[in-house]
Parts: structure tokens; C-alpha cells; sequence
């Protein structure tokens, strides 16, 4: 149960890491990269995956 909640907080940081990462680029190609990477991440927070 513990791994599981260190586990999607880890998951939401990395993400939140992300978004931040998108906010700021200014290329489009950072950021559908960034967007093809952070789809998983939201996927895995959300228990979708």
C-alpha cells in the first residue's frame, strides 16, 4: 500500500515536472515531444493504465 502511494506520487511529480517543461518551451517540437511523454504519465495517475 505504501509503494503504491510513493509510487503515484512519484508518477505526479514527474508529471507536474513535465507540464512545467511545456509551459515554458517555446518549439513545437518539445513540446508534442513532451506531450507524447506525458500521456503515459497521466494515464498511470489516473489508473487507467
Amino acid at each position: 500500500m505504501i509503494v503504491t502511494i510513493l509510487y503515484h506520487l512519484l508518477v505526479a511529480y514527474v508529471a507536474a515536472l513535465m507540464i512545467v517543461n511545456l509551459w515554458r518551451s517555446r518549439k513545437w517540437q518539445e513540446e508534442a515531444l513532451t506531450v507524447i511523454v506525458l500521456i503515459p504519465f497521466l494515464l498511470r495517475l489516473l489508473r487507467l493504465k
